[in-house]
């Protein structure tokens, strides 16, 4: 990288802590500091959806999976467009209302008013578990990517990263994400389909060698592996009704027009940006075919196309993406410790004032946690589906239970999330003992599921049949 590009970056970071500073001023109570005041806009709002779920996977992984297998890539983010669509439609509307009502801010506040406090609490210990693999998972590949560009250690470039992320995350809560997630996705479309593709196009020379020269399997849509794709599919919905973020969205939208809305434009904006995604990846292909694998696929395609300056706007555009996720995990993790375990279990009559320390305390805590496990695990993609795993496996039948079940009975959400979470950890450390077992070959969502129906259905038909028959 030459100076220029050195210098876009440093102006990025300090553009983040100045705005993180500002917002900082603007915030009174732990309503800003989590859900803005419950004012968010449409576009604001589907900002913020971005910020959740358009990370370092989405963009890195869905480039590498494309160089690798073609279009059946586009599976990562068709999931995710799913889940929007799904989400909107069945969901955003009717937790804004009730997030209103009984002024939600956090997921367990949902559960807890359905159930009780046991379920508050599981639920909360699972979300907090995903959330900190989240928050892991994004700050490393950020790591990864200054490495791979600037030739900075990846040391460094970890301490850069966290520091950066967990200094505005915590200083300047969910105004500041809100500025910052704006301008960021803002980047994100710019970087990728407005300067990433075009230069690629330009280097390809003729886009229709994509047809002629590469392997014909790679336009096939199942060559991901259909079972690979179904266990993606499902558990990446399901987690959409089960992430802490899905939820403090709705509650800082401000209609709950708002909240539908912003979440149906943020599934078109990350359609539209994975199939540019989809396309770089596979032009690298053919641009940087010899001795190279799948890794890093957009980072080697930036430096051997893209001129000075580009880079760093590139290298902006893709951290842009990664940071914005990683801010969103840290907030829900710090409101998870605030709200749902400080304020609930040990001090329900803390003043504002104390609890505002304690939130930004909270943030730069899972911060750190984040950073000491994505460093000790050093694995992406492991980090990430883990984390979508248990978010997904445990909480999804309860939490359709809340508005869609009344039969649905706190025991039987307790045990529900309870026997899957450690059901799912469970599989994870056998897969590793045991790396051969045609069993735990089994993706964990699976038994994960299953014993989440199993303990949630049984106790709740059968405390139903009881209540018919007295």
């Amino acid at each position: 990288m030459e100076a220029i590009d050195y210098t876009v970056l440093v102006l990025y970071f300090c553009t983040l802590l100045a705005i993180a500073v500002h917002a900082n001023r603007k915030q009174k109570t732990t309503e800003d500091y989590y859900v803005g005041g419950r004012g968010v806009g449409t576009l604001s709002l589907a900002a913020l959806w971005m910020s959740s779920w358009v990370g370092g996977a989405a963009i890195m992984g869905t480039a590498e999976k494309s160089y690798q297998i073609g279009i059946s890539s586009l599976w990562y983010p068709f999931s995710m467009f799913s889940g929007f669509i799904f989400f909107a439609l069945i969901f955003a509307g009717r937790i804004k209302e009730l997030g209103d009502t009984h002024r939600h801010i956090t997921y367990p506040d949902l559960i807890e008013q359905r159930y009780d406090t046991k379920v508050r609490l599981v639920s909360t210990v699972t979300t907090i578990l995903a959330y900190i693999g989240y928050t892991a998972s994004q700050l490393l590949s950020a790591a990864q990517i200054i490495t791979s560009i600037t030739g900075i250690s990846l040391t460094y470039s970890f301490l850069v990263a966290t520091t950066v992320t967990i200094s505005y995350t915590s200083i300047g809560g969910f105004f500041a994400i809100e500025k910052t997630d704006r301008f960021q996705t803002l980047l994100v479309i710019i970087g990728v389909s407005g300067v990433a593709v075009p230069l690629t196009w330009h280097s390809l020379g003729d886009v229709s060698r994509l047809s002629t020269e590469l392997p014909t399997d790679f336009f096939q849509f199942g060559a991901w592996g259909w079972g690979s794709i179904l266990a993606m599919f499902i558990s990446m919905v399901l987690t959409f009704f089960t992430s802490m973020d899905s939820y403090t969205r709705c509650y800082a939208a401000k209609t709950e027009r708002a909240a539908r809305n912003g979440t149906l434009l943020a599934a078109l904006i990350v359609l539209c940006i994975s199939v540019s995604i989809c396309f770089l990846g596979m032009s690298a292909k053919l641009i940087i075919p010899t001795g190279e694998d799948g890794t890093s696929t957009l980072i080697r395609l930036i430096i051997h196309v893209f001129p000075a300056g580009v880079k760093g706007v590139m290298l902006v555009a893709i951290l842009s993406a990664i940071m914005s996720t990683a801010d969103t995990c840290i907030l829900s993790a710090s409101a998870n410790l605030t709200r749902d375990v400080y304020q609930r279990f040990i001090n329900p009559k803390a003043q504002q004032a104390k609890v505002m320390r304690l939130s930004i305390a909270s943030s730069i805590l899972v911060g750190v946690v984040g950073a000491l496990v994505g460093w000790y695990s050093k694995s992406i993609i492991d980090l990430l589906i883990m984390a979508f795993t248990i978010n997904s496996a445990g909480l999804f039948l309860p939490t359709i239970g809340v508005l869609f079940w009344k039969r649905a009975t706190s025991k039987a959400a307790f045990w529900s999330i309870s026997v899957s979470l450690v059901t799912v950890i469970g599989w994870y450390l056998a897969r590793g003992a045991f790396p051969e077992s045609p069993l735990f070959s089994i993706d964990p969502v699976w038994p994960g599921l299953l014993a989440s129906a199993l303990f949630f259905f049984t106790p709740s038909l059968a405390a139903s049949r009881l209540q018919e028959a007295e």
